[in-house]
């Protein structure tokens, strides 16, 4: 697939896609959030890529949230940046996302980072929720999944007063998972994602999709059941006698069941 706002590579195993307008602070475009979604859902179609890097290019930003420009004048979809489009796609891949925080990540690029699975950070990088402060919100995942990380009383802290946090103190109250001197950011996200390909990819998608129906309601345990458990449930004993038995007309042979 061709991009205009990212770049998508793969390293082995490793699939990255770098948020690509570090002119202007990496912001996400409507363009931008549907070229993840679209390359996201392609990822999901192949088995190629076992682990996925979600960055910014250049060594300044992450990225500093939303334009809210280009879109309809109307209240439905059309006028809406589509963010979630972009969040839903992260949430539902089978395969872990590593969010590889180069520079600023504030706004809805600290949201973003916070739905990776997991979140490596530079030393020198910042991270900041605004939306009250700039007269915006996000009502979804940016306050569940940030009460996940922080609990509630410090989440209602980064959404009603907006800090700036270091990579350091992000880190300590539970926002990130590590950090890294600059230098050794790329070498050291390559090295982590490795690590995780080399975990089964079965098992690795059934415990995303458990942490994922939490929130999920219907879809998230949809995503379980029909994504994961369906499939093996087709290939047994049991399946294959009650198509059988359906389609002869005939009482099925319950000693099959159950294998």
């Amino acid at each position: 697939m061709e991009f205009k706002e990212i770049i998508y590579e793969e390293d082995g195993p490793i699939g990255t896609i770098t948020m690509n307008r570090p002119e202007d602070g990496n912001m996400f475009t409507p363009l931008m959030c549907h070229e993840i979604r679209d390359c996201i859902n392609a990822i999901r179609r192949e088995t190629r890529t076992r682990v996925i890097v979600l960055t910014g290019a250049g060594d300044k930003f992450f990225c500093l949230g939303g334009r809210k420009e280009g879109m309809e004048d109307t209240q439905l979809y059309a006028g809406v940046l589509p963010v979630l489009d972009m969040y839903e796609s992260i949430d539902r891949l089978q395969k872990p996302v590593i969010a590889s925080v180069n520079g600023f990540a504030v706004g809805g690029g600290n949201v973003l980072q916070v739905i990776c699975d997991i979140t490596i950070a530079k030393e020198s990088a910042t991270f900041r929720q605004v939306g009250p402060i700039v007269g915006s919100f996000d009502a979804g995942y940016g306050t569940w999944y940030l009460e996940d990380l922080v609990g509630k009383k410090r989440a209602k802290e980064i959404w009603f007063c907006n800090p700036k946090m270091t990579a350091q103190e992000a880190m300590s109250i539970g926002l990130i998972n590590k950090v890294v001197p600059d230098a050794d950011l790329k070498e050291e996200t390559r090295k982590l994602a490795l690590q995780i390909a080399d975990r089964g990819a079965f098992a690795l998608a059934s415990i995303k999709a458990a942490f994922s129906a939490r929130h999920g309601g219907v879809g998230g345990l949809s995503r379980m059941t029909h994504d994961l458990l369906l499939p093996g449930y087709l290939g047994t004993d049991e399946h294959a006698e009650l198509a059988e038995s359906f389609a002869q007309r005939r009482s099925p042979d319950t000693s099959k069941f159950g294998k």
